[in-house]
Order: C-alpha cells, then sequence, then structure tokens
C-alpha cells in the first residue's frame, strides 16, 4: 500500500508539471499503456497471498482511475493553451490598411490585335496562325517571290537554313491556307502574328514586329471592295471620320498593288506635326491578288478574285495611343504598361 501510494503520489507530480501535449503523451505511454508501470503492478498479484490480492488489485485500479482523470484533466488544459496561441498568432489586425493586389493589364499591342480581330470577326473573317520558323517554300515561293527575285532583297532575312528561316511577313500564314482550302472557295481570313526581319533597332524599326494581314478570295472581288474594307477597319480602330486614300505602289504578291493612307487623327487633315504637315498618314499597303499567286494554290484566276493587305500593329499603338519610340513596346516597363489599365 506504501509502494502504491508513493507512486501515486510521484507521478501527480508528474503530471502537474506537464507542459505540452506531447510531454502528456510519453507520460500515458510510461504509466498507462498495456505495458506502463501501472500495468506492471498487476503481474505482481501472482506473487502476493491469496487473501492480499482483492485489496492490492483494488488499490491499483484507483490508483490508474486517479492518474488518468489527472491526465485527461491536464491534457484538456494544455489544449485550449495551444489553441489559444494559435488564435493569437493568427490574429487578423482588422483595423489595417487593406492590401490592394496589383493587377496586370493588356498590352497595347494586345489591344490594336484584339480590336483588329473583333472588327473582322464581326464581318464573318476566320483567325489564321501559322508557324513563325517557316520554310522559304511558303514564306517567299507561294508569294510569287521566286530565288533571285529583286524583291527578296526589301525584306533582309533572318535565315536557320537554306529552306528555313523566320518568317519575314504573315503572308506565309495565307501560303498555306490558300494551298489547304483552295478546294473550298470563298477564303476571308485575317492573320496576326510577329514577324521577324533582320533590322537595326531604333525609335520606329524593330528586328521583331507584329502585322495582321487579311486575305479574301471568291468570284467578283473588286478593288471596291478592298477600299470598303479597309474603310471599316480604319473606323473601327481610329473612329469614324476619317478618309482613306489610294496610291500605287509594288508587291510582288499583289497586282495592282497600292500604298494605303489616312487622314491624320489628330488635324483631320489640316497638317500638324504628326503629319508632317501633309494631312496624311501611311497606314498599310494592299492590293488584289496576284494571278500567280492563286494559280500556285490551285484556284482559277479567270474566275476568281481577291485582295490582301497588310497592317504592322506598332505603327497602330503607336499612332492610336501616342507612343513615339517603338521600344517602348518591348520595354517591360510597369509603369508604361500601367497607362492601359484603363483601356482594357
Amino acid at each position: 500500500m506504501s509502494d502504491i501510494q508513493r507512486l501515486k503520489e510521484e507521478a501527480l507530480g508528474k503530471i502537474e508539471a506537464l507542459s505540452d501535449l506531447k510531454a502528456v503523451e510519453d507520460f500515458r505511454i510510461a504509466y498507462l499503456s498495456k505495458k506502463g508501470i501501472v500495468a506492471s503492478l498487476m503481474e505482481k498479484m501472482r506473487e502476493l497471498p491469496k487473501e492480499e490480492k482483492a485489496s492490492f488489485g483494488k488499490d491499483v485500479n484507483i490508483l490508474k482511475q486517479a492518474l488518468t482523470e489527472c491526465l485527461e484533466e491536464k491534457k484538456a488544459i494544455l489544449e485550449k493553451e495551444e489553441e489559444r496561441r494559435k488564435l493569437e498568432s493568427e490574429k487578423i489586425d482588422i483595423t489595417l490598411d487593406a492590401y490592394t493586389p496589383k493587377l496586370g493589364t493588356l498590352h497595347p499591342l494586345t489591344l490594336v490585335q484584339e480590336a483588329i480581330e473583333d472588327c473582322f470577326i464581326g464581318l464573318g473573317y476566320k483567325i489564321a496562325e501559322g508557324p513563325e520558323v517557316e520554310l522559304d517554300y511558303y514564306n517567299f515561293e507561294r508569294a510569287n517571290i521566286p530565288e533571285g527575285h529583286p524583291a527578296r532583297d526589301m525584306q533582309d532575312s533572318l535565315y536557320i537554313d537554306e529552306k528555313t528561316l523566320l518568317r519575314t511577313h504573315t503572308t506565309a500564314i495565307q501560303m498555306r491556307v490558300l494551298e489547304k482550302e483552295a478546294h473550298d472557295l470563298p477564303i476571308k481570313l485575317i492573320c496576326p502574328g510577329k514577324v521577324y526581319r533582320r533590322d537595326n533597332d531604333d525609335a520606329t524599326h524593330s528586328h521583331q514586329f507584329m502585322q495582321a494581314e487579311g486575305l479574301v478570295v471568291a468570284e467578283g472581288i473588286t478593288l471596291g471592295d478592298l477600299k470598303g474594307t479597309l474603310q471599316f477597319m480604319i473606323d473601327s480602330l481610329f473612329g469614324e471620320g476619317h478618309t482613306i486614300r489610294f496610291r500605287p505602289s509594288y508587291f510582288p504578291f499583289t497586282e495592282p498593288s497600292v500604298e494605303v493612307d489616312m487622314s491624320c487623327h489628330v488635324c483631320h487633315g489640316k497638317g500638324c506635326p504628326v503629319c508632317k504637315g501633309t494631312g496624311w498618314i501611311e497606314i498599310l499597303g494592299s492590293g488584289m491578288v496576284h494571278p500567280n499567286v492563286l494559280k500556285m494554290a490551285g484556284i482559277d484566276p479567270t474566275r476568281y478574285t481577291g485582295f490582301a493587305f497588310g497592317i504592322g500593329l506598332e505603327r497602330v499603338a503607336m499612332l492610336k495611343y501616342g507612343i513615339d519610340d517603338i521600344r517602348d513596346l518591348y520595354s517591360n516597363d510597369v509603369r508604361f504598361l500601367e497607362a492601359f489599365k484603363r483601356l482594357d
């Protein structure tokens, strides 16, 4: 009895000193598990006289119950203390100013591209894409620019090998679509994408830039259809009230070819520094699809005609948003991009 009493006092003292839940679990294993100290006392009953076994067993059970109850109380206290500390560490001070996350914005070139796509999707055009690493065959030959043609000098190219290059214009996409869908006319598509040329970067030039080219092939297409389409696009991009004019030009994949000017969106044709006093701004190149291009695609040029045009997205963005250096479009300067948040 005296041994059990000393054990009880010693165990209760240890329970009182427990400081965390791990220590509680360690105590339970040491004293109250199947192989613990209390369980080992029951094994000693074999050594006792028969008349003492009942009393000894009763005292051991009382000890076990007392330690169990005391340990549970201690565990409950420590659990509450741990929960309090956790809540304290995770407490949010609702009086502090809220954090406003910085949100991104669409790039001005993306804004222009989406504006052009929306304009032509509404007219029933399809959006077409193609590889930026292109075959010379589609980039030049199918566009009526065979090897040795002087027009290749107009586009100083970045070749990967003799037959492969970084595309110099998205006309290559048009050539692929013409080949694929020559049996399924009419064709109406817009081809936006990056193009690459060997050029020195400055305020108005870049070795990479973006184009959006349009192509229509059907029966009875005329230069008047081209002008009406381009007038609609200019009105969509810069607002109604602009006049456009055609000037004769040369592109190997169109005949006739025309440069397109629009009346200055700043001075409305009166003359200002933006248009260099002329009242006109050159905006894109276009023309009627060359018969040779149609023939190479397997389309009868005596039955079908078409028009094509190409516009530089950087040029539109610079005119539309008043950007005076093309390098700003590729600088990754967050301050520059934040100016376009209101336009998203």
